[in-house]
């Protein structure tokens, strides 16, 4: 009876236990990585190559474009990333405005260009120790920030 009791302790212990997260690899994560880290999470991901050949991201979040730029690179690996949007808004902002969301908001900045169009980034540290499931949080946060910047600057 009581080795009856021991196995139905261990087995209700391995179904509440948490699945160990996926850890990210140590060198961070690669323009390929993150496309198909964001396309197993529902989003398109299209890899852009600028002029410069630096690589991006296009993709968008409840009908919203925004992109994702890479830093902090030893070669293809890369142990940030930058989550960024840019809305044509035909100058109707100013730095006022922008400094009233930087002040008020915690987890994405704002910005102005030279035109006054509005601009909102999120970096994100992928190393050390990063795991997909932060990644996939830091996302939620970043998909929920981009939506409420949206409303803030009534686009």
């Amino acid at each position: 009876m009581k080795g009856l009791a021991v196995a139905c302790a261990a087995a209700v212990a391995a179904i509440v236990s948490p699945a160990p997260a996926k850890d990210i690899p140590g060198g961070g994560m690669t323009v390929q990585d993150v496309a198909n880290w964001l396309l197993s999470e529902g989003y398109q991901a299209k890899i852009v190559t600028g002029n410069d050949g630096q690589q991006t991201i296009s993709s968008s979040s409840g009908g919203i474009n925004f992109h994702v730029g890479f830093y902090d690179c030893k070669g293809a690996r890369c142990g940030s990333i930058q989550f960024f949007a840019g809305f044509d808004t035909k100058g109707a902002l100013n730095p006022v405005k922008m400094n009233d969301w930087n002040h008020t908001e915690r987890w994405a900045r704002a910005y102005v260009d030279k035109t006054n169009d509005p601009w909102i980034e999120m970096d994100v540290d992928i190393t050390p120790g990063g795991t997909f499931e932060l990644l996939s949080d830091e996302f939620a946060t970043w998909r929920s920030v981009l939506d409420h910047f949206k409303t803030f600057i009534g686009a």
